[in-house]
């Protein structure tokens, strides 16, 4: 049975404008930069402002009379007088300060250097190879991951060689040439399975070999669980050794790489650059904040698009074709309009929510120290600026800020708060200190538990339940007492 009733609901829904304000905001500067190209390329009414002037656009436009078709139709839906105004340039620009004094300075030049694999493949013409073998061995390599490391079956690379080249192998062929070959390339340790290969392939070829490598290569090979879990005691007795042949055989271990892959770098050296989006600066005592928007274009609506629908408003007869054309415009004139007005409110909204950030956080910003980090959450920001918790969070979780005392992101300086024996709140981020530091400090070879870290934080004046201590612990990347055991 079929029924019908009505439903009265309200709805909230984001216009496309806020759509595309909210993409623009999450962007970091990099990206940013690459969004505003791409509008640029797609959108040909948007244009960037030229230094000396307006381009001539010729007269390629003068042909627009009119003439062409006596058909005429009603224009009425389209107010012309909407794009165009007196002035030239009205409310269609943004201005940015593109362009620092030190520019010069961050001009970086890159060298081309021997990727890892180009070196890995340039030794195997050292071996007498067949041609097919060669292929094989190739493949092989292109299969190693960014440690050095063959993490797929022997089984899985052969399937994948008779389908993408044709060759025909199998398990035992793909092993052979594993370990006979590649596992004989430089650096030493590459083309292993896993962690427990890789550490017992450098062992086998270090030079020369002595009592401590040999101990080494045998804990390795045959307890490797064990000495992964920091069992020094089961160890010295299994092995019937005293304490300090033990420790020379872990300083022998802890001299090996564990990721071969990574230690080339051929006569290249990789570079992480982080660009700021923002920019603290101390100045006579006062805090100074200024958004990175140095390659970021001025633009404009283009002249040539307003000429056009000028000459469309002054012409008598229009005709069908002249309609079409000028519904295109309009839409392309809509578009770079809504464009450069999102593109000025992300700047209103970067500069309103850092500048939010920064004077909640002033003491830490003028001293460094971290102490003075107060409990600061999305939140109270967002009542500070007036808007939604959301579009902080689009802030602080991919932008980058530069301050006197490092570049970091924005959201590390959030955290929740927890209170003291005194009565104050405190940030989390300082209790977290506080734990690196003691464990830092605690002899390796009696680590603290984390019931003894809470009690050491709860004589400070933090009391903190075990178990909060435990995800502090992880979060810092500290393990476990038994694996910070040292000897």
């Amino acid at each position: 049975m079929l029924k019908q009733e009505l439903n009265l609901r309200l709805q909230q829904k984001l216009s496309p404008q806020q759509i595309q304000l909210m993409k623009l905001v999450q962007l970091p500067t990099l990206a940013f930069e690459q969004r505003i190209k791409q509008e640029l390329e797609e959108n040909p009414a948007l244009e960037e402002e030229k230094e000396f002037g307006d381009e001539d656009y010729g007269s390629e436009y003068d042909e627009w009379d009119g003439d062409d078709d006596n058909q005429t139709i009603d224009t009425d839906d389209i107010n012309i007088d909407e794009y165009l105004s007196d002035d030239e340039i009205p409310n269609y620009k943004t201005y940015t300060n593109n362009y620092s004094d030190d520019d010069e300075d961050r001009e970086i030049p890159f060298a081309q250097g021997t990727s890892f694999l180009d070196h890995l493949e340039s030794q195997l013409s050292m071996f007498r190879l067949d041609e097919e073998e060669f292929e094989i061995a190739n493949f092989i390599i292109g299969n190693l991951d960014d440690d050095g490391y063959l993490r797929r079956e022997p089984q899985a690379v052969a399937n994948d060689l008779a389908f993408a080249q044709n060759i025909f192998t199998d398990k035992n062929e793909i092993e052979h040439l594993l370990v006979n070959y590649i596992q004989k390339l430089d650096p030493i340790g590459v083309g292993a399975r896993d962690l427990q290969e890789c550490l017992k392939i450098q062992l086998q070829n270090k030079q020369p070999q002595t009592e401590a490598t040999e101990l080494a290569l045998e804990l390795i090979t045959k307890s490797f669980e064990m000495f992964s879990k920091k069992h020094y005691k089961k160890l010295m007795e299994k092995y019937e050794i005293s304490e300090e042949q033990l420790k020379e055989a872990i300083t022998e271990i802890e001299k090996l790489n564990p990721k071969p892959g990574r230690s080339y770098s051929g006569n290249t050296k990789t570079i992480e650059h982080i660009t700021p989006d923002f920019t603290i600066k101390i100045v006579d005592g006062e805090l100074e904040l200024s958004l990175n928007g140095r390659n970021v274009p001025e633009l404009r609506v283009s002249n040539a698009y307003s000429d056009m629908l000028k000459t469309y408003k002054v012409t008598e007869k229009k005709s069908e074709e002249q309609k079409k054309a000028v519904l295109f415009v309009k839409q392309k004139l809509d578009a770079a309009k809504w464009f450069i007005d999102a593109v000025e409110q992300r700047r209103n909204t970067l500069m309103y929510t850092m500048q939010a950030i920064m004077d909640f956080q002033r003491d830490y910003f003028l001293t460094g120290d971290e102490t003075k980090i107060k409990p600061m959450i999305l939140k109270d920001i967002a009542d500070k600026i007036g808007m939604d918790i959301s579009t902080v969070s689009r802030v602080a979780n991919s932008k980058y800020v530069n301050t006197p005392y490092g570049t970091f992101l924005i959201k590390d300086l959030f955290s929740e708060s927890l209170t003291n024996e005194d009565g104050e709140e405190v940030s989390t981020r300082e209790i977290k200190r506080i734990l690196q530091d003691v464990v830092a400090d605690e002899d390796k070879r009696k680590p603290m538990t984390d019931e003894k870290l809470m009690g050491i934080l709860k004589e400070k004046g933090y009391p903190i339940a075990r178990r909060t201590i435990a995800k502090y612990r992880e979060q810092l990347g500290i393990p476990v007492a038994r694996l910070r055991k040292e000897i």
